[in-house]
């Protein structure tokens, strides 16, 4: 095991993760450069994994714990939240296995393919981006943002632009994205107001008011 792969094994960081403050701490002493042949030496031998530059996580044989995909895809690119199908998925709402984690940002859309799998951003302008969002702990003191069923829907009309009410009504979410008419109905629409406000797009804004008229409780 290579020097630096012990010392961070040692700290037991949680799934494993750490970044180049942790090897800076670790070696107060050493020149950057001195620091970055260490981590090239330990991800050469397959000790360390680099999810992004400044960004590393243990080789499974090293970790403790698994880092949890939405936690990565927080330190990966922020401002962001956990949305679109992922979301959907995670809230038992589409039955389909999603294989990239998809996020959205108010900055440009990336895409990070990385040893830990491939995360997804996009672009969705918004005058609130917190609206919708809620923060959740995942476990051993992870949290991420995750968008609510109903922002997970929006972020995903504002980026399907040709889906309109009247065009598509219902069936966008009944045939196209799979979610049953019965777990529609069991939505919340406490904050659609909060999410309807937080959009420029008109279009995005009725949807979701007819959805609210169709799907939601007396």
């Amino acid at each position: 095991m290579k020097l630096l792969t012990e010392k961070v094994f040692r700290l037991a960081p949680p799934g494993g993760l750490f970044n180049e403050t942790v090897v800076t701490n670790l070696y107060p002493d050493r020149s950057k450069g001195a620091r970055e042949l260490l981590l090239d030496r330990a991800i050469k031998a397959g000790e360390i994994l680099r999810i992004k530059r400044g960004l590393y996580v243990l080789a499974p044989e090293y970790r403790k714990s698994e880092p949890p995909p939405f936690t990565i895809a927080a330190l990966l690119y922020s401002p962001s939240h956990i949305s679109l199908e992922t979301a959907l998925a995670y809230h038992r709402l589409i039955p389909e296995a999603v294989y990239q984690v998809a996020s959205v940002t108010t900055r440009r859309r990336h895409v990070f393919e990385t040893p830990l799998g491939v995360f997804s951003y996009h672009c969705v302008p918004c005058q609130n981006p917190a609206a919708g969002v809620e923060g959740v702990e995942l476990h051993q003191s992870f949290w991420a943002f995750v968008a609510t069923p109903l922002r997970a829907i929006a972020d995903l009309l504002y980026l399907n632009r040709a889906i309109t009410w009247q065009k598509d009504g219902p069936g966008f979410l009944t045939n196209s994205l799979r979610i049953e008419d019965e777990d529609l109905r069991g939505i919340s629409f406490d904050r659609c107001g909060e999410i309807v406000r937080a959009f420029r797009s008109r279009r995005v804004k009725h949807f979701l008011e007819e959805m609210q008229r169709e799907y939601a409780h007396d």
